[in-house]
């Protein structure tokens, strides 16, 4: 099994486990990702990029009827697409949000790096 596929089936352990030891925890939040922000140039993160904050709020939308990942996670700031979750590492965080779960994400990192899939890292985190 590859490192990826056990990665995967980790994470989504983590979250189908730990999900009812939160319940009690309004406070608790559990980061269970990070992952490079896909498809940077596609849409309007370039015209955004100067007003990124390490820390900004990130929303996070399921798109299951996507042609071309129905795992697909579109990610927003502040409204505007600007990218998604990787295809190859969002197995985990759309089969919670499916099941209900509570997710959050932030712009974990931010790098001024001349290739655009390295500039956004973004940091999921399970909600109670």
């Amino acid at each position: 099994m590859d490192s990826r596929r056990v990665r995967r089936l980790l994470i989504a352990a983590a979250l189908l486990a730990f999900a009812p030891i939160c319940a009690g925890e309004p406070q608790l939040r559990v980061l269970v990702q990070r992952a490079p922000l896909a498809g940077y140039t596609h849409y309007e993160a370039p015209s955004l990029w100067p007003r990124f904050r390490t820390g900004d709020r990130l929303d996070l939308s399921r798109e299951p009827d996507n042609p071309h990942d129905a795992r697909a996670i579109a990610v927003r700031w502040q409204q505007h697409r600007i990218g998604y979750l990787p295809r190859a590492e969002n197995d985990a965080v759309s089969q919670a949000m499916d099941e209900g779960s509570r997710v959050e994400a932030r712009i974990g990192r931010l790098r001024d790096d001349p290739d655009p899939r390295h500039r956004i890292e973004i940091e999921v985190f399970l909600l109670p």
